[in-house]
């Protein structure tokens, strides 16, 4: 590791456990029991995106994690007043607000801080008081690093997606605007993480950032636990990542 560099920690979502469960109802397989098998196989903490259409996970679920789990769980949610409630009900260690749309399959892109303060101020400022960690999913653009710092958030997550969907010149570059926003956002005293489309092949050079402190890391595991298991597959990936450091 890199004497510059912070212990780089992995938190692992199980929102498509629920969307495996919810293909034919009933409670198999449980997100929760996926919750305490990726914290028992070396996650430092589970990550859980409630959203309006409750497509995966449920509010159910969000209770039953905040209940069994010895591990922080990172709530992400859209800047929504219902959401601002659940998130305050359940006080969970930390909530990452998301951009949402109805018809995505996932999440594309970052949050547009920048054009949105002024709907971000308040709820950032209700979590804040409730004692929740604020994260916010942004491009790695200055713009948007800048609004976090106004906005006070202590943490923003990059979207790595479009470095991951990337190859040779171009990814390069792209991982040249997420280092550069990770030092700046360090600078200011923000904490950056990173996540979204990150696999054993491609985790390496976002790892290797020294001020990234964070990888949130969800739809490959749970993919690739199909063939190996999902401890093997949270071992694995938490390699990839010591290595690179």
């Amino acid at each position: 590791m890199p004497q510059s560099a912070l212990p780089l920690r992995l938190g692992v979502n199980i929102d498509h456990v629920a969307t495996i469960r919810n293909a034919r109802g009933g409670a198999h397989p449980d997100p929760v029991k996926a919750a305490l098998l990726a914290a028992s196989a070396g996650a430092d903490g589970i990550t859980a995106h409630l959203r309006e259409d409750r497509r995966h996970i449920r509010d159910e679920d969000i209770v039953a994690l905040m209940s069994a789990l010895s591990v922080p769980l990172n709530l992400e949610m859209a800047a929504t007043e219902e959401m601002l409630r659940i998130a305050i009900r359940h006080r969970p260690h930390a909530a990452c607000i998301v951009p949402e749309k109805r018809e995505e399959r996932t999440t594309e892109g970052g949050l547009d801080a920048a054009g949105q303060m002024v709907a971000l101020e308040p709820i950032i400022g209700a979590l804040d008081e409730a004692g929740i960690r604020v994260s916010l999913f942004i491009e790695p653009d200055a713009a948007q690093v800048d609004a976090a710092i106004r906005l006070g958030a202590p943490v923003v997550e990059f979207h790595t997606g479009r470095y991951a969907h990337l190859t040779g010149a171009a990814r390069a570059e792209e991982l040249r605007r997420i280092s550069d926003a990770a030092a700046l956002a360090a600078k200011n005293g923000i904490e950056p993480h990173a996540g979204h489309g990150l696999t054993f092949d491609n985790v390496g050079p976002i790892a290797a950032i020294p001020q990234i402190a964070e990888l949130n890391i969800g739809h490959f595991l749970i993919g690739e636990a199909i063939f190996g298991g999902l401890e093997a597959s949270i071992v694995e990936m938490r390699r990839q990542m010591d290595l690179a450091r």
